[in-house]
């Protein structure tokens, strides 16, 4: 009995898990979708930020849920990763990671810290200059601030340099995370299998796209 209760426990946290980081990923995917048309529309860009940035709904709702949604998620990466380093056996003969698993896999831990160190650095630039500028410095609000914004952020070829380095690790923590969280809510049959690929590619070019996004900027403002 107590080990049945231990695995439900031990596979709840992982249905949880994968919950959470599909959460994220639909974040992800909105967020890249607004940025990316910075490349192509100023104008846009501003008035889709606007929206994002003064809608009831999303800062008052949605965002919060964001914010508990990124900790709860990082948060059970470290208790599931103890509780697994822990299961081990104390020693082996021999052990090759790489026979049996990917890199991305065998170093979610390390790739998951080093996105949470990029999103308090993205907060950062973004998120608190946003509201501070829009509670505490400015009683006039210009609606077309954001791209300027933007731009300024990537001037900078050090800061443009760990975005891109972030982005990178995200990509190698998207590549073996995306599969795993359709693995642990059930996608196990043809039609999960067949998803994977999907999630290969989204885990290219989304990371890659912000890349892309930042050198965009950076180059040519």
């Amino acid at each position: 009995m107590a080990k049945s209760a231990i695995l439900k426990s031990s596979i709840a946290k992982k249905v949880a898990m994968a919950l959470s980081g599909l959460f994220l990923i639909s974040f992800l995917s909105l967020h890249f979708f607004i940025n990316f048309v910075s490349v192509f529309s100023e104008n846009s860009f501003n008035a889709m930020s606007h929206f994002m940035g003064y809608n009831p709904l999303i800062q008052f709702v949605m965002q919060p849920v964001l914010v508990a949604g990124v900790v709860f998620h990082f948060v059970m990466g470290f208790v599931l990763e103890l509780k697994n380093r822990n299961a081990r056996p104390v020693a082996y003969v021999k052990f090759d990671g790489a026979a049996n698993s990917s890199w991305a896999s065998r170093n979610m831990i390390i790739s998951g810290l080093v996105v949470l160190a990029f999103l308090g650095l993205h907060m950062y630039d973004f998120w608190f200059h946003e509201m501070v500028y829009k509670y505490v410095e400015s009683n006039v609000i210009d609606e077309t601030r954001y791209y300027d914004e933007l731009v300024a952020k990537f001037e900078s070829p050090v800061r443009t340099g760990l975005y891109c380095v972030a982005f990178v690790l995200l990509a190698l923590h998207l590549w073996h995370g995306f599969t795993s969280s359709l693995q642990s809510v059930g996608f196990d049959n043809k039609i999960g299998k067949s998803l994977h690929k999907i999630c290969y590619a989204f885990a290219i070019i989304v990371p890659f796209g912000f890349i892309f996004i930042a050198l965009f900027h950076h180059f040519n403002n």
